[in-house]
């Protein structure tokens, strides 16, 4: 069986070579770079299937790294960082990263979140091999769960696994009501140890990107959750 591959991108070498050690006796296989312009290039050529980005790194920093790779690519990012403030995590859910860790962490946590971050974004593999598309159509709205594709007005919109996952969630159960401690263990799972912060960025985001429409829209319900809400 192929192994999972990691890039683990930090300028402290120490702090890599003890990651990589932790992942590669978890059979994965990993490389280390130290700073931005080398990730970028590790990322084209040795194809990761997650990155560890940490944020604070020489020259191009995280939160560029983050930037350019979502503009091509959905590939799971879990960003390091010894940052601990509200804004730093927020600014970094909102370029696209997928999970979040402070430094110091613990070495089963940081393997038990990369061995998570990975299910979720496997489903588009296993359930390609499903002959039972799971697809939700709407007045100008397709969400494609099998190959994890949005279709809005026309236009395919770029977006990342968790994102695509919460919006076929919401709207495979229209008009009802989820609580965000409910989207987090559908979506993230009852291993995620962030916030129900998360789910608000990630609202925010998928707003940014649906065209607004008569038929149907992402509405929040005050002092509970959101829901998908079909008119």
């Amino acid at each position: 069986m192929q192994k999972q591959k990691i890039l683990i991108v930090d300028d402290d070498a120490n702090i890599s070579e003890l990651i990589s050690l932790y992942l590669q006796k978890e059979c994965f296989e990993t490389k280390c770079v130290e700073n931005g312009i080398d990730a970028l290039a590790a990322f084209r050529s040795f194809s990761p299937d997650l990155i560890l980005l940490d944020l604070m790194l020489p020259g191009m920093d995280g939160y560029e790294v983050c930037r350019n790779i979502r503009r091509s690519s959905s590939t799971p990012i879990i960003m390091l960082s010894a940052k601990g403030e509200v804004f730093d995590k927020v600014l970094g859910l909102e370029l696209g990263a997928d999970d979040y860790m402070i430094k110091p962490f613990d070495s089963k946590e940081l393997v038990a979140r990369v061995k998570a971050v990975l299910r979720r974004t496997a489903g588009s593999d296993s359930s390609q091999q499903n002959t039972n598309r799971q697809v939700v159509t709407f007045p100008g709205l397709t969400v494609d769960l099998t190959n994890y594709s949005v279709t809005c007005d026309g236009r395919t919109l770029d977006m990342p696994p968790k994102e695509l996952e919460l919006l076929f969630f919401l709207a495979s159960s229209p008009n009802q009501v989820f609580t965000r401690d409910q989207l987090l263990d559908h979506i993230w799972g009852y291993e995620y140890v962030g916030d129900s912060r998360t789910v608000d960025v990630h609202i925010k985001r998928l707003r940014e990107k649906l065209t607004e429409h008569d038929a149907w829209a992402l509405t929040t319900v005050w002092g509970i959750g959101y829901r998908f809400e079909v008119r």
